[in-house]
């Protein structure tokens, strides 16, 4: 599957999450859920990857942690904020530099309806963010 193909079903998973849950539980709740769910239909799942940082021979081998990372091509960031913010937009740009990824997600559940947000992160160029 294409990165695109992945983020749509990942993106169908956690409306059909949010749909039946709502906007109140945990982060790590979600997390969980969605995981399980997309494991479920057969896709390759990590939780909590670590992502080291180098610098200058310094290897910091916890620096970051990718939420969910799905067959090895998509990073998915999970929030429960009332607003998507420019730090979280440069905290997945950084996974993605960092780990030479094409595509992440920011799923932000604390929402009224999902789709809002939803925002995709490409190449590390912005979708639908205004900087």
């Amino acid at each position: 599957m294409t990165e695109n193909q992945i983020s749509n079903f990942v993106i169908g998973k956690a409306i059909y999450i949010h749909r039946k849950l709502g906007p109140g539980l945990l982060e790590s709740a979600y997390e969980k859920i969605l995981a399980h769910e997309l494991h479920k239909e057969g896709f390759e799942v990590e939780s909590q990857v670590l992502l080291p940082v180098e610098w200058d021979g310094l290897n910091i081998g916890k620096a970051y942690r990718i939420d969910l990372l799905i067959e090895r091509k998509v990073v998915i960031e999970l929030k429960c904020v009332d607003e998507v913010s420019k730090v979280h937009f440069s905290q997945l740009l950084t996974y993605l530099k960092l780990s030479d990824f094409k595509l992440g997600l920011i799923i932000n559940f604390k929402t009224d309806l999902l789709k809002k947000g939803i925002h995709r992160v490409v190449n590390g160029l912005k979708d639908d963010f205004e900087w």
